[in-house]
């Protein structure tokens, strides 16, 4: 018998505020009107959606009016929409069919309208506004769900300026100046601009911009807006900051978005016709003076059972528990304790050096997936060539394994390894000695096997079959191989193709360029050869196989390595400052056809990549216009119009939009700060929050009726970007799963309140 009172009248609903209408609200809602169908949830919950845009579901980033010439940077079927059965503890799924990949939401869609860019296969690359369009479909559809289960749902088109604390809950104020109450906040707000502002270089290009004929403009976003044809049209000069994905959208637009046209072109692949409505020059630049890497033809699922999964690389060296011995044997303990609200301060992980202790199991993880693509029925042993050092190394050996500069100190025995192979492969290739004979002689590996596999990756599948039928003649083996010829670039020694750290991140060397001229000429052919490499896929190719597999595959060990204060202070400064940018030209780059274009646009001429590394940008009061200048290449470039083309970190200090400022200055939250024993410490710009998102203040005590998830908690995690994925158990739904599950203890909690009053 229950003993509880009854409530004399039906209680108030819990009502629920979610900031930021985008993918992650998207998702959010999926969850919910999932467990709203659930019996007893009529009527215990009120939803307040706010998205200062208006576009519900997408949000500003992924808006269906976006420029058709931007691509999404992720193929068709590894973008979803809900959650699935490879989530634990994810509660109610949606039947199969009502939770479609965009790749099946893409192939309805086309045969509802017949529109190509509906088009796609699952391994396509989608343009934006198409995910856009999916995501507001899909939004809309979790909102129909949670009204017909009785959950009134509220679309604000507004954007949050302040939230304060009440007496039991929140009061959120909109820049229309409403006002409206809620039991929890869910800040999902996405990344947004800085105030140009609220930093000096911001502030003096602002002015400058202000006072004279040029054109600032702190941020690209939204295109067809920002980017006006009065301020890029024909006769302008556009300095593009940035050569990353944002670069791509800015450089795209202002040609193929004005009218431009990509045609077939045999030697290249597509060549630019113009048509006139363009800017006269589009200067692009950065720190590292070259685009992201093409992202390889994606492979990994190709003849896997329906069910398998995905056959990601599964680390070798570079593993969770490799990041543990580290911190056993060579970490630093943290500074401090842990803030109210989070693990104790026994908990904290020892702290290590990014580029001493972490960096070289990164870079002789990529060495070992590289020689194994090239060479895979050896794989065994030369993982086992590279096993003693690996161990030393875990155990706190420094000195033996090499250099404690050199991120390559681990790589010795593996490049001896992989000697002894291509010896004996040259010998047979040479006609020196039968692949029987040279199998019979070596013992620790398969020379047969190994040669197969090394001809097909090199040179494709017909020489393979050359090989074949060659048998064991040394004399027709030699022939044969004179013919072959590699269509991927690659090297057609079998001690070819050496992997290399230094060349991976830095392919144009400095001593492979004195003049602008050659510096562009230099980085076209390094574009080229990384789009053929691209094209080969992310299993084939030994480079794209392990940038691919290391810097994607095994992300979640880098997060592992990183995230928490794993790294001392100044090592966490210096990875956000130069790693996160190799992993973003590494794994986070475009598709093929898109580089394919970027390609082209440079050797039309119309885009500039003459500047290089190390660029700068000032201001020239003579000229009145910006100029750019490449130390490295000796290139100097006025430009009329500067666009600011990188996504810019969370940073409350700097942000354009009020909202985090105000609640720092509420003492609601506060920055997550990096502390070191040696009394050095960093704060990258994220909230200090709990393990449940939850934001800790500016007492040291956590608020549970505020939850932060996404850009916000950049800063203590790492790598919070990203659309969801099927099949995966991806962690942005996990966050959502998880913060779910407080969600409803804490709806409980209150109908137990509202039962006993």
């Amino acid at each position: 018998m229950n003993d509880r009172p009854a409530p004399t009248a039906r209680r108030a609903p819990f009502r629920l505020a979610i900031v930021g209408g985008g993918p992650r609200a998207t998702y959010v809602l999926e969850r919910l009107s999932a467990d709203a169908a659930g019996p007893g949830r009529e009527g215990r919950l009120e939803v307040r959606v706010y998205e200062r845009t208006g576009e519900f579901g997408a949000g500003q980033a992924h808006s269906p009016t976006q420029p058709a010439t931007s691509f999404l940077n992720r193929i068709a079927g590894q973008v979803s929409f809900a959650a699935d059965e490879s989530m634990p503890g994810a509660g109610p799924l949606r039947p199969r069919a009502g939770r479609p990949t965009l790749h099946e939401w893409c192939r309805r869609r086309f045969a509802e309208t017949g529109e190509p860019d509906f088009d796609l296969g699952p391994e396509d690359w989608p343009k934006r506004y198409v995910h856009g369009l999916a995501l507001q479909d899909s939004f809309t559809a979790y909102i129909r769900e949670l009204r017909a289960h009785g959950v009134p749902v509220h679309l604000c088109p507004d954007e949050v300026v302040d939230v304060s604390r009440q007496d039991e809950g929140f009061e959120l104020r909109t820049a229309a100046g409403q006002r409206h109450r809620a039991d929890h906040v869910l800040l999902v707000t996405g990344h947004g601009p800085h105030d140009p502002e609220r930093s000096p270089a911001g502030r003096e290009r602002a002015a400058f911009a202000r006072r004279t004929r040029s054109t600032y403009l702190p941020s690209a976003y939204p295109l067809a807006t920002t980017l006006s044809p009065a301020v890029t049209g024909p006769g302008t000069v556009v300095g593009c900051a940035g050569m990353g994905l944002t670069a791509i959208d800015v450089v795209l637009h202002l040609t193929e978005g004005r009218g431009g046209r990509f045609v077939p072109d045999a030697r290249h692949g597509l060549r630019y016709v113009p048509s006139g409505r363009e800017p006269s020059s589009i200067v692009a630049f950065s720190d590292a003076g070259m685009f992201t890497f093409a992202r390889p033809h994606h492979t990994k699922e190709q003849g896997a059972e329906p069910g398998a999964g995905i056959r990601e690389h599964q680390g070798v060296f570079f593993t969770r528990e490799a990041v543990d011995r580290l911190r056993t044997s060579v970490g630093t303990a943290p500074a401090g304790t842990a803030p109210a609200g989070t693990a104790p301060a026994a908990a904290a992980p020892a702290q290590l050096d990014f580029d001493r202790d972490v960096l070289p199991l990164v870079v002789l993880e990529m060495a070992q997936l590289h020689y194994a693509t090239l060479f895979r029925p050896a794989a065994r042993f030369l993982a086992e060539r590279s096993a003693a050092v690996w161990r030393d190394f875990l155990d706190g050996a420094r000195t033996a394994a090499g250099p404690p500069d050199d991120p390559e100190r681990l790589l010795g025995p593996l490049r001896a390894a992989v000697d002894e192979i291509g010896a004996v492969l040259e010998r047979v290739l040479a006609g020196k000695e039968a692949p029987a004979t040279a199998g019979a002689r070596v013992r620790e590996w398969p020379v047969e096997a190994t040669l197969a596999h090394w001809t097909g990756v090199v040179f494709g599948d017909d020489a393979r079959e050359r090989l074949r039928e060659a048998g064991n003649d040394p004399a027709a083996l030699q022939r044969a191989a004179a013919a072959w010829r590699s269509p991927w670039r690659l090297d057609e020694s079998p001690t070819g193709n050496r992997f290399s750290w230094h060349r991976t991140i830095a392919p144009v060397p400095r001593s492979a360029y004195a003049t602008p001229g050659q510096y562009r000429a230099a980085l076209l052919r390094a574009m080229a050869t990384d789009r053929v490499w691209a094209r080969q896929g992310n299993t084939a190719n030994p480079h794209k196989a392990a940038a691919d597999g290391v810097w994607r595959d095994l992300r979640s060990v880098l997060s592992y390595a990183v995230d928490d204060a794993g790294l001392t202070a100044s090592s966490h400064r210096a990875f956000l400052a130069r790693h996160t940018r190799h992993h973003n030209r590494l794994a986070n780059g475009a598709a093929v056809e898109v580089m394919t274009r970027i390609e082209a646009l440079a050797r039309h001429g119309l885009l500039d990549l003459t500047t290089g590394p190390g660029a700068t940008v000032e201001t020239d009061d003579t000229e009145g216009r910006f100029r750019v200048t490449g130390p490295a290449t000796g290139a100097v470039h006025l430009v009329d119009t500067l666009v600011d083309a990188r996504i810019h970190p969370f940073d409350p200090r700097l942000d354009s939009a009020p909202l985090f400022r105000r609640l720092t200055e509420r003492g609601l939250v506060r920055l997550w700060r990096n502390e070191s024993a040696d009394g050095t410490s960093f704060e990258p710009g994220g909230l200090d929050l709990t393990a449940g998102f939850h934001p800790v203040g500016a007492d040291g005590a956590a608020e549970p009726g505020l939850t932060v998830l996404g850009p916000a908690a950049e800063g203590r995690r790492s790598f919070l970007l990203s659309a969801l994925r099927p099949d995966r158990d991806h962690y942005v739904m996990r966050d959502v799963i998880n913060w779910l599950d407080e969600f409803r203890e804490l709806t409980a909690h209150q109908e137990e309140r509202e039962c006993g009053r």
